[in-house]
């Protein structure tokens, strides 16, 4: 596995972003709430990410899987290698990861979420511009 395709697997999930931050790490986001974290320089860990709190119980008993630093209490396991876990099973903990913080989400984050974006370059005009325009009033200047 590789970051390239942890990237991509990611950003296929519903309304993932993505951002560096702390300098090396490559954090993937759904509603502004991290779910995982990789890294892009060579370090103790190859990614993090939430899990349940069965899942986070099980799988720190596995040879290669260890409490996140600063984020066990959170229930979030890190992995010290690529290899740890099959890209199934990996795959599979990352959707359910995105799946715990979406529906921890607020629900106007949700309902934002789910609107349709509009097309670039689209300037939406305020409720009273238009009603200034019906009535024949000139447009304020900017």
């Amino acid at each position: 596995m590789s970051i390239e395709w942890l990237q991509k697997f990611c950003l296929a999930l519903p309304h993932t972003t993505q951002q560096v931050q702390w300098d090396d790490a490559l954090v993937f986001k759904v509603g502004g709430k991290m779910y995982a974290v990789a890294r892009l320089e060579p370090g103790d860990h190859w990614v993090s990410l939430k899990c349940s709190d069965e899942e986070f119980v099980e799988l720190i008993e596995r040879p290669g899987i260890v409490p996140a630093p600063y984020l066990a209490l959170a229930r979030w396991v890190a992995l010290e290698s690529e290899d740890v876990l099959s890209r199934a099973e990996l795959g599979q903990l990352l959707r359910r990861g995105h799946a715990l913080i979406f529906s921890k989400l607020p629900k106007k984050t949700k309902a934002q979420l789910a609107r349709p974006k509009r097309a670039s370059g689209h300037v939406s005009e305020s409720r009273h511009s238009r009603k200034r325009q019906r009535r024949g009033a000139p447009k304020k200047a900017k």
